[in-house]
């Protein structure tokens, strides 16, 4: 018996005698992991800025919003359905709705298709064919691709599965334009070069929670120091393809100005990870949670910038 096999999702808390209602929706929002549609959300509204060169119709916003958490959610449910193995076996994770029992598999699964089937519609009717199609694009990617495909077989699962999560700058500028331009483009890789260093922290900080259920995280096939290596890498072409924006864009002074000002911020703290990684240090003072924090605030700085910026000139 493996570890994920020794203690079965559902069976830890809650059986239908005792999920009253109130406890019931607040699991069906779980399931959409909102924390961190939050972070799409923050990519996605800015670009729409920049791509109308000022206010976007607030319509038009906020259709875009609601769809996108739609397609998150429905994908991030469907992820926890697909994943409510290993989630019993992580202290990480053990508290989501479906290792507690809160939500069955089945109702997950339902729900997980209606939010993916509902948020291609209201974006193809209400926003365009494209943004709608490019969510959809997203949703399969997560799901097949990075949940069934990567996440147990590679240590490089987050890097290739973190094109998912680039993809809500596309859906944003094509909501506005029904296009994608360059400067998409450029905002696409930023958070491609920025999600591994962004998750590698966190996942070197429950290397054990990994470990035991058997998902081959970076940090448990190659150690920290390997980690921290790849992540200065990551960084410094992260900060590099940041500023390509600024031509492409033809932005004004705010932007450059900003992401020199964060990317140094943030390549301070990489390096920092690295030589103490580099130094053995281990345990909470290798602080490796202060990147993966920092690397929060760095996109939503950046991505604020990007909205503002076209009132600059």
């Amino acid at each position: 018996m493996t570890a994920v096999e020794s203690r079965p999702a559902g069976v830890t808390g809650a059986t239908p005698a005792n999920r009253p209602f109130g406890a019931r929706v607040g699991a069906f929002v779980a399931l959409t992991k909102p924390r961190i549609i939050e972070l799409l959300l923050i990519t996605t509204v800015p670009v729409m800025f920049l791509a109308q060169r000022g206010v976007p119709d607030p319509l038009l916003v906020l259709q875009v919003v609601v769809g996108g958490y739609l397609s998150a959610g429905g994908a991030n449910a469907l992820n926890m359905y697909i994943d409510r193995d290993i989630d019993a076996v992580m202290t990480r994770t053990e508290r989501r709705p479906l290792v507690t029992g809160m939500v069955s598999p089945r109702e997950a699964l339902v729900f997980g298709i209606a939010l993916a089937v509902g948020s291609t519609v209201w974006l193809g009717v209400l926003v365009n064919p494209l943004s709608s199609l490019l969510a959809l694009a997203a949703l399969l990617f997560y799901v097949f691709v990075y949940t069934l495909g990567l996440k147990r077989r590679t240590a490089q699962n987050i890097v290739w599965g973190g094109i998912a999560g680039c993809m809500p700058v596309f859906v944003g500028w094509a909501a506005v334009t029904n296009t994608v331009s360059w400067s998409a483009l450029v905002l696409f890789l930023v958070i491609f070069f920025w999600t591994p260093p962004h998750y590698w922290p966190l996942s070197m900080k429950v290397r054990e929670d990994y470990e035991r259920a058997g998902v081959p995280m970076l940090p448990v096939v190659k150690g920290n120091l390997a980690v921290a290596k790849q992540i200065v890498i990551y960084s410094w072409v992260m900060v590099a393809v940041s500023m390509a924006l600024w031509p492409l864009a033809d932005t004004s002074w705010l932007y450059p100005v900003s992401a020199v000002v964060l990317g140094a911020a943030w390549l301070k703290e990489a390096h920092g990870l690295y030589a103490r990684a580099k130094a053995g240090v281990v345990g909470a003072k290798l602080k490796e949670m202060r990147l993966f924090h920092w690397s929060i605030t760095y996109l939503t700085l950046l991505f604020v910038v990007i909205a503002v910026d076209p009132f600059m000139k």
